[in-house]
């Protein structure tokens, strides 16, 4: 069998575009026309992400947004709002036939975050995969509930000491599993809430200060190992092993086909660059 992947090192795009690429990988992928496929990419400007679900009107603070010139736009995924900064964004795409997909969303994540364990570790993490398998563990990671990802970890997710080092959402559509996430550097955590919605300060304040404890990004972990801060292409090196290792697969640098990209223009028109799709709920 071929375990051949493609590799897309896309740079930093728009919200719109950041998006639109995931998804037109997903439709070249289910239509058999491209390899699996694991993409890197930044994001400019900064972006406030939201989840599929997320109410946008009332969880947004979009004066706040323009204030400081970040982006937005609605993911495809669940989970919920990502201040996608000073990180290094993920997404695996692949065929839920594929030898090795278990056919739930939860033991996939599993699998497919393998690697992303492996990435960590590789950057003198000593990161761990959470199991929820008993009450403990639930109350441990349990949530107060603010409008902020990271906030508590899911079955196998990842944390250091305790801390969600990584957000991660997956979405299935044609046949194919899309996982993308965040890989933190670094964390604003004052920058995220004020750009969400609360009742009132004091909340914030509260639920900020509950996010700390349990969110953590890799060069404040590193710091306090007394390591140095990693750039952002150890942090690459890291993760695309670590992947390899993780998944048993060899990943194959390519670029997006003509066909994708055509997809990627498209769907940043109708889609992730439109109000309509970006506002809605």
């Amino acid at each position: 069998m071929n375990r051949e992947w493609r590799f897309i090192r896309s740079g930093f795009g728009a919200p719109d575009y950041n998006m639109a690429v995931d998804e037109a990988i997903l439709t070249a992928h289910s239509e058999g026309l491209v390899a699996p496929t694991v993409r890197f990419y930044g994001w400019d400007p900064a972006t406030l992400s939201v989840g599929f679900f997320q109410k946008a009107l009332s969880e947004v603070n979009f004066d706040a947004l323009e204030q400081e010139g970040i982006g937005f736009v609605r993911r495809a995924t669940g989970g919920r709002a990502v201040l996608h900064d000073k990180e290094l964004t993920y997404s695996m795409i692949v065929s839920e036939s594929y030898p090795g997909i278990p056919r739930s969303v939860t033991e996939a994540y599993r699998v497919l975050s393998e690697g992303l364990l492996l990435g960590f570790r590789k950057l003198g993490l000593s990161a761990e995969m959470v199991q929820l398998e008993n009450e403990e563990d639930k109350e441990k990671y349990a949530s107060m509930g603010s409008a902020a990802c990271f906030d508590s970890p899911s079955w196998y997710e990842l944390v250091v000491e305790g801390r969600k080092v990584a957000g991660s959402a997956q979405t299935r559509q044609k046949g194919v599993v899309l996982q993308h996430g965040s890989i933190l550097l670094d964390l604003d955590a004052d920058q995220l809430f004020r750009l969400l919605r609360f009742s009132s300060e004091r909340v914030m304040e509260r639920m900020k200060q509950q996010f700390l404890k349990k969110a953590v990004a890799i060069n404040e972990v590193r710091g306090g190992a007394g390591l140095p801060k990693a750039t952002l292409t150890e942090v690459e090196e890291a993760f695309l092993a670590g992947i390899e290792e993780g998944l048993g697969i060899r990943l194959v640098p390519s670029e997006l086909t003509a066909y994708e990209q055509e997809l990627v223009e498209r769907l940043r028109v109708e889609k992730y660059g439109n109000s309509e799709w970006n506002l809605r709920r």
